[in-house]
């Protein structure tokens, strides 16, 4: 894949150059690169939220360009996993309603049973006694285990975490990324981790270096 974006009076930028992957389900893959490198437009592609320039991006087999916008939407909420530095919570509402959020998608027992659900994610991050609390009176690293609850409520196929312990210490980044790989392994789903640590890089079976837009794999465990 490639992808290029127009630069008002300038000539068109390319951030990824053929850029080759494949992830399977199960797997655990990491992708490092410094900032600038093209790392979250790459997320954002295998997260259904943006297109390649160029080349073919399949999701479970199926071009990605022969889902409609409304599919792709569906596909994204029930299948895709996003877990963000910024964590993105929303203001006002409680742990437990930002984690509900996602559920209000859902259909059937999932739907009616959405309370239950968030509420047991939420213990399983170490967090059954905050639900009532808003994101205003949570640490950093307590408002991230929300937004990785939210993240993971629906059971992703495909979970893509962004910098998942660039804004926590050494200790509470290590069990951030122990719960993402635990819930991944459960479920069977992929974990794509985008990420500039090389010690969370070290973790995953699968690496790969992201420079100036190409995408080259490393040993794994070896920092990239």
């Amino acid at each position: 894949m490639t992808k290029t974006v127009r630069v008002p009076d300038a000539e068109p930028l390319t951030i990824l150059h053929g850029v080759d992957l494949v992830v399977d389900l199960g797997e655990r893959v990491s992708v490092v690169g410094r900032s600038g490198s093209g790392k979250s437009t790459l997320l954002n592609i295998l997260g259904l939220l943006d297109a390649p320039s160029s080349g073919v991006f399949e999701f479970e087999g199926v071009p990605v360009e022969r889902i409609g916008g409304r599919a792709r939407d569906l596909r994204r909420g029930a299948d895709i996993g996003f877990v963000f530095q910024q964590f993105n919570l929303l203001p006002g509402r409680t742990a437990l309603e930002n984690v509900m959020t996602p559920l209000l998608y859902a259909s059937g027992r999932t739907f009616w049973k959405r309370k239950a659900i968030a509420s047991e994610m939420l213990d399983r991050v170490g967090l059954g006694h905050r639900l009532d609390s808003a994101p205003e009176v949570l640490s950093g690293g307590e408002q991230q285990r929300v937004a990785i609850a939210r993240s993971l409520v629906r059971g992703p196929r495909l979970i893509l975490a962004d910098e998942p312990t660039g804004a926590l210490d050494v200790e509470t980044g290590s069990s951030v990324i122990d719960l993402l790989e635990s819930v991944a392994a459960e479920n069977g789903a992929a974990l794509v981790v985008i990420t500039h640590d090389p010690a969370v890089a070290a973790r995953s079976v699968v690496g790969y270096r992201l420079d100036a837009g190409r995408l080259s794999p490393v040993s794994a465990g070896v920092p990239a």
